[in-house]
C-alpha cells in the first residue's frame, strides 16, 4: 500500500492539521453515528450573542483527540508506560466521550429522553460500536467508564484538568471572540505528569493552571451562563415541552419521524437498554431536525407554542433577569398575573410564558477531584494551597444565581 494513503489530516482553525490515523480511529469518524456531530452546535444558541458560535461536536471531538495524542508523547517521555493499545485506547475513548449529544448539545440535555445524560448515552452508543467492531473498543469503554488498573487514564478523558476541557475552552473562547477564555493548552500538556498513580502538574507550570480556573470561571457568566443564552435555551426547552404537551392531547403537531417517537413517549435509560433501535433512532436526531420543526411550528394554531417558536427564529427572546437570591412568590405571581392578562392565556399556559430558574457556577470543585501540583520538593499540594498569588480557594465555592424569564409588555 502506498505510505500516502495510510493517514489524512484536517486543517484544524485552533491547532493546523492534526492527522487522522487509517484503522480503527478513522473507522470510526467514517461512521455515521460520529458525523451526525457534524449537525450538533457545540455551544447551543450561543450563537444568538456571539455570531461566531457556529462549531460543533466533530470540531472538539477531533481536537480533544489532538490534545490526547500531544499529552501521551509527554508522558511516555517522561517515562511513564502507556502501551500501544492503551494509546489506541485513550484516543477513542476521549474521541468518542461526546457522541451521546442530542440537538443543541447541553441545551436540550435531559428533555428529548427522560433523564438521561450525554454520558449515559455515549456509553450506549460505544458499547454498540464495540459490537460492531468486533470488540475493539473494551479497553477504551473501561477507561472512560473508570475501570482500569491504571487511574490517570480517566483522568485525562473525565477530570478538572481532562483533554475535554482543556480544548473546549480555547476552541470556545475561539469562535465567540471572548479571549479571556484562551488558555495555554500546550503548556499545561508539557507540564503534566503522573505520580501514585495520579495526574499532577509540576510546580513551574501554576501560573498556567491559575488561568485556566480563572479563565473557565470567565467564560461560564460571559458565554455558558450568559443571560440571552439563558433565556434562548429555555425557551427552546419550553416549546419541545409544549410540542409534548399538544401531541400527548392529541392536537395535530408536524415532527420528522425521528423527532416524533421522542414526542410522544417518554423513554428512559431502562428503555434504551431494552431496545438497541432506540439508540439507532436517537442516531438520526441533529439541530435540523429541531429546526425544521420550529419554522412549521411558528405557524402552528397554538398561540403558545408559535409565539415561543418567533421567539427563537427571530431573536425576540423573553426578557430575562437576574439576581443573587430568590424571587419572591409575589414578583413570580405579579408577572405570570400581567402576563397572562396581556396575552389572554390560562394559569397552565403562562408557565410556557413565565418561570424562574438557578444556575450554578463551580469552578474548582475540590470535595470531588483535585488538581495536585508537584512541588520542587517533590510534596503533592493542591492548587487551592500551593497557589500565592490570590485565593484559589474563592473559585471552588459555588455560586448560585436565579433568574426570571417573562415576556416584555410594553403598554
Amino acid at each position: 500500500m502506498n505510505k500516502t494513503k495510510k493517514n489524512k489530516i484536517i486543517n484544524d482553525p485552533i491547532y493546523g492539521f492534526i492527522t487522522l490515523e487509517r484503522g480503527i480511529i478513522f473507522d470510526l469518524i467514517e461512521h455515521p453515528y460520529f458525523q451526525r456531530l457534524r449537525r450538533i452546535t457545540q455551544l447551543g444558541l450561543s450563537y444568538l450573542v456571539y455570531p461566531g458560535a457556529y462549531h460543533t461536536r466533530f470540531h472538539h471531538a477531533l481536537g480533544c483527540m489532538y490534545l490526547m495524542e500531544k499529552a501521551i508523547f509527554q508522558f511516555r517521555n517522561k517515562g511513564h508506560e502507556i502501551t500501544d493499545d492503551e494509546a489506541k485506547a485513550l484516543k477513542i475513548a476521549i474521541l468518542l466521550h461526546d457522541i451521546g449529544h442530542g440537538p443543541f448539545s447541553h441545551a436540550l440535555e435531559k428533555s428529548i429522553v427522560n433523564s438521561i445524560s450525554h454520558e449515559d448515552l455515549s456509553n450506549l452508543f460505544m458499547n454498540k460500536l464495540n459490537k460492531e467492531f468486533n470488540g475493539e473498543l473494551t479497553l477504551a469503554i473501561q477507561i472512560f467508564n473508570n475501570q482500569h488498573p491504571k487511574k490517570f487514564l480517566h483522568q485525562l478523558v473525565s477530570s478538572q484538568l481532562d483533554m475535554d476541557r482543556l480544548d473546549y475552552l480555547k476552541r470556545d473562547s475561539f469562535f465567540t471572540g471572548v479571549t479571556e477564555g484562551n488558555i495555554g493548552t500546550e503548556r499545561i500538556i508539557n507540564m503534566l505528569d503522573i505520580v501514585n498513580d495520579e495526574l499532577v502538574i509540576e510546580e513551574k507550570g501554576i501560573y498556567s493552571i491559575e488561568k485556566f480556573l480563572i479563565a473557565r470561571r470567565l467564560m461560564y457568566w460571559q458565554v455558558y451562563l450568559h443571560k440571552t443564552v439563558l433565556s434562548a435555551e429555555n425557551t427552546l426547552i419550553k416549546i419541545l415541552q409544549r410540542a409534548k404537551y399538544l401531541m400527548h392531547n392529541k392536537h395535530e403537531v408536524y415532527s420528522s419521524k425521528y423527532l416524533k417517537m421522542f414526542l410522544e413517549n417518554n423513554y428512559n435509560l431502562s428503555d434504551f437498554k431494552n431496545d438497541e433501535t432506540l439508540i439507532e433512532t436517537f442516531a438520526k436526531l441533529d439541530d435540523h431536525d429541531i429546526y425544521s420543526c420550529i419554522k412549521e411550528w411558528e405557524n402552528h394554531s397554538d398561540f403558545i407554542l408559535s409565539s415561543l417558536c418567533k421567539r427563537i427564529l427571530y431573536r425576540k427572546p423573553l426578557k430575562i433577569k437576574i439576581q443573587n437570591t430568590k424571587f419572591s412568590s409575589e414578583e413570580l405571581s405579579n408577572q405570570k398575573k400581567i402576563t397572562k392578562q396581556h396575552f389572554n392565556v390560562t394559569d397552565e399556559e403562562v408557565e410556557y410564558l413565565v418561570f424562574t430558574q438557578k444556575v450554578s457556577n463551580n469552578t474548582y470543585r475540590h470535595t470531588k477531584t483535585h488538581i495536585n501540583i508537584l512541588m520542587k520538593n517533590g510534596e503533592i499540594k493542591d492548587i487551592t494551597d500551593a497557589s500565592d498569588q490570590f485565593n484559589v480557594d474563592a473559585l471552588s465555592k459555588t455560586v448560585n444565581k436565579y433568574f426570571i424569564c417573562f415576556p416584555e409588555i410594553t403598554i
